[in-house]
């Protein structure tokens, strides 16, 4: 078995970016490392904060929270050997870092990231 190093990313699907990035910075006390009509993403104690307008292309729409993971192919395989159901396919978002999709048998989402 393949083991994590924790959530360390929570996406957060949102309505309005402009309000929501307001109240995330002052949440977090930081401003927006990555700042773009599709995404803005905040940098606070370790964690990484998303807000992703109209929920993205994967049409979220609760918070995932994404588990860091070593081999991301590996810990699917574990993951629907075990029942979950995968959500998103594995795929590149950019920077050499590679997330996925699954659900675990009541539906929840649960996300697996891996940085390159």
């Amino acid at each position: 078995m393949t083991g994590t190093s924790g959530i360390k990313t929570v996406l957060h699907p949102v309505s309005d970016l402009g309000r929501a990035k307001t109240v995330y910075a002052a949440l977090l006390g930081v401003q927006p490392q990555a700042d773009s009509p599709y995404y803005v993403g905040f940098e606070a104690e370790g964690q990484h904060i998303g807000l992703v307008p109209g929920g993205g292309p994967q049409a979220m729409t609760t918070p995932v929270a994404y588990w860091h993971v070593q081999d991301l192919d590996a810990k699917l395989a574990e993951l629907t050997a075990a029942g979950a159901v995968v959500r998103e396919a594995a795929h590149e978002v950019g920077g050499g870092r590679r997330v996925a999709t699954v659900t675990d048998p009541d539906g929840n989402v649960l996300g697996l990231l891996q940085d390159q």
